[in-house]
């Protein structure tokens, strides 16, 4: 117990001391889980929305196969992801494996179907009457998509901060397509299996603290969002 305790005050004097290592391993964290969020977001919510109003053969089965992927297993990602962008690969030619463009790839893959499905049901969910009043005026469904986001900005944002909060604990494909390189590719996650591994457990707690603050955060402002705690 003693261990566990000491480790926690090493750990946490560590980021009060504003060690530049673990706080570039933070940033680096930060900067791609955001962008793939924003990437995956641009395409999800679309496309969510699409499904969720249009009837089309097959709506059924796609639904299902959303649904697997969101239990897809991170390191099939990274695996799938791995052989697109390795040199024998389809796009192995633009030298992608081992760069922050591939974990950025390989997270914003693994949360496009958690986006995607959840504004599906939140479109799903939402007041009949409008979907049903915005036809009868004529509006093209490029018009009906607008609407439909304003009233459920508040669903939308809290699918596009579950899928950012999925991103920043993503270590599997973050391993497999980034390499862990430091400065580069070494997220939170992935850095503390390396620190634990090699026997640093200060280090690695230290950014285990950190990540339980941001997990901490983004509950948070998903609790903030719910219209009854409004």
């Amino acid at each position: 117990m003693n261990y566990f305790t000491d480790a926690i005050i090493s750990a946490t004097e560590l980021l009060l001391q504003f060690d530049p290592e673990i706080y570039l391993v933070v940033w680096t964290s930060l900067k791609i889980a955001l962008i793939a969020t924003v990437a995956a977001a641009l395409i999800a919510i679309p496309i969510g929305t699409s499904i969720a109003i249009n009837q089309f053969i097959g709506k059924r089965l796609f639904l299902q196969c959303l649904n697997t992927l969101m239990a897809l297993p991170t390191v099939m990602i990274g695996l799938i992801f791995f052989g697109l962008l390795s040199r024998r690969g389809i796009l192995g030619d633009f030298g992608l494996l081992y760069t922050e463009s591939a974990v950025i790839i390989g997270e914003a893959s693994l949360i496009l179907p958690i986006i995607i499905n959840m504004t599906v049901v939140a479109v799903q969910s939402a007041d009949s009457r409008l979907l049903a009043t915005l036809k009868s005026l004529g509006a093209t469904q490029a018009q009906l998509i607008m609407p439909l986001l304003k009233e459920l900005r508040y669903v939308i944002l809290a699918a596009v901060i579950t899928g950012f909060g999925r991103a920043i604990g993503e270590v599997g494909a973050a391993m497999m397509l980034g390499g862990n390189i430091h400065g580069t590719t070494r997220t939170m996650t992935t850095a503390i299996a390396l620190e634990t591994s090699k026997g640093d457990f200060e280090l690695g707690l230290a950014l285990g603290l950190v990540l339980l603050i941001i997990a901490f955060t983004v509950n948070f402002i998903l609790q903030q969002l719910n219209p009854k705690n409004r």
